[in-house]
């Protein structure tokens, strides 16, 4: 039982990750206009973070040491410098987006304006991470996302031609009505949402929390390989859906009430009910993993003391950056800001870092004085380096793309 407990670190990163805001109205956007076509994009996503959370989370449970701490040692106080002011600034990014999507996930359940919802879910999130255990903080939000199965399940409901969803995902080609560079550009939106640094911050610093040691690793890879492939599960569901409701009527998903759509109209109040509550679990749980990520890493790399297990007087700077950075977030949506908007930027920024953050955790999983026995093995690093690779390119053509699609529109 409590080996099976434990997964709910890698549930909760994985729903908070997946399935935050701008990814639920990504990929369901991603089905009215190209229907199952990128699911190649999520799939390589997911192969990605699996990847990537595992030598992390390895790397922790080995050396005992979070992200940030192992980047500052190994690129050095001014490339690691460069690389903390890029993270904070795309994880500020996030959080502003993910309050934005809790207030929108509110509005959804109570029709009451988005702003009004702004500094109570704000106040909300800061009273969980002042106040909750990390073990409740992972367990219940973790749980209660679980919820959004709905989706997969309504899919089933609207009784598909399983043959030709299968089909179009197995042999993509891009829609007459888009342009290749609109296409390459959301491939790299749904690549770049799976493997968001921040969700490796998380991990890794909660793998910190729960006092991981060398005998976790098999828990660490546990969490990697049930969170992560269900969070993949749960996108791919929201796209399916999308697809069989509104590609057919060429009608492009551009809110939240939109996505939720396909779930109504399959299973009706009770099945869009279940939905309500799963959203607003999985933005509440990436508003959390975003507020304590922004902690984590400029703690991690000062040298501060860190962590949820500490209480606030203990550890004053980490718990300053978090209320800060919640009163900024908060501040930009009471402007006429979109949160989806800034998700999508963000996503797309967090492409653009992932190398700096990538490099120095590949690196450090093979070195044997850190990892010992641990290091990686010839067949994990050769998919490492692939993936390296792909980062990379991903990296360098993200921001062209952007330009030259006007950011998908």
């Amino acid at each position: 039982m409590k080996r099976l407990l434990g997964v709910a670190l890698g549930v909760l990163t994985a729903i908070g990750g997946f399935l935050d805001i701008g990814d639920l109205v990504t990929n369901s956007v991603v089905g009215s206009r190209f229907g199952m076509t990128l699911t190649w994009a999520v799939v390589l996503g997911v192969i990605g973070i699996c990847l990537f959370a595992q030598m992390a989370g390895r790397v922790t449970a080995v050396s005992g040491r979070a992200t940030f701490e192992i980047i500052r040692e190994r690129l050095g106080p001014r490339t690691a410098g460069a690389n903390l002011v890029a993270s904070f600034l795309i994880n500020l990014l996030t959080l502003t987006a993910e309050i934005g999507g809790l207030a929108l996930a509110l509005q959804l359940a109570s029709s009451v304006e988005p702003r009004l919802w702004v500094p109570v879910a704000a106040f909300a999130v800061w009273v969980v991470v002042w106040r909750a255990k990390f073990s409740v903080l992972e367990n219940v939000t973790g749980l209660l996302g679980l919820t959004l199965l709905v989706f997969t399940f309504s899919v089933v409901l609207l009784d598909p031609d399983w043959a030709h969803l299968v089909h179009t995902a197995a042999a993509p080609q891009i829609p007459a009505s888009e342009g290749a560079a609109s296409y390459f550009y959301y491939a790299i939106a749904l690549f770049g949402a799976a493997m968001t640094p921040y969700e490796v911050f998380f991990f890794s610093s909660g793998a910190v929390e729960e006092k991981w040691g060398p005998k976790d690793v098999s828990q660490s890879r546990l969490n990697v390989l049930i969170g992560f492939p269900l969070g993949a599960l749960l996108s791919l569901s929201i796209a399916a859906g999308a697809t069989l409701v509104f590609l057919p009527q060429q009608i492009e998903v551009s809110t939240l009430s939109q996505v939720v759509a396909p779930v109504a109209e399959a299973g009706g109040k009770v099945a869009l009910a279940f939905v309500l509550v799963g959203i607003v679990a999985a933005v509440f749980g990436a508003s959390l993993e975003t507020t304590l990520s922004s902690g984590y890493t400029i703690a991690q790399f000062f040298g501060w003391s860190w962590g949820k297990f500490r209480r606030p007087s203990q550890a004053p700077g980490f718990h300053v950056v978090m209320i800060l950075g919640l009163l900024v977030g908060a501040g930009v949506l009471m402007t006429d800001v979109d949160p989806i908007r800034v998700t999508e930027f963000s996503v797309v920024f967090s492409a653009i870092a992932l190398p700096l953050t990538y490099l120095p955790i590949l690196l450090v999983a093979n070195d044997r004085e850190y990892m010992g026995d641990q290091v990686n093995g010839r067949v994990l690093n050769g998919f490492a380096l692939v993936f390296l690779v792909l980062i990379v390119v991903a990296s360098v053509a993200a921001i062209p793309l952007m330009v030259a699609t006007g950011a998908g529109a």
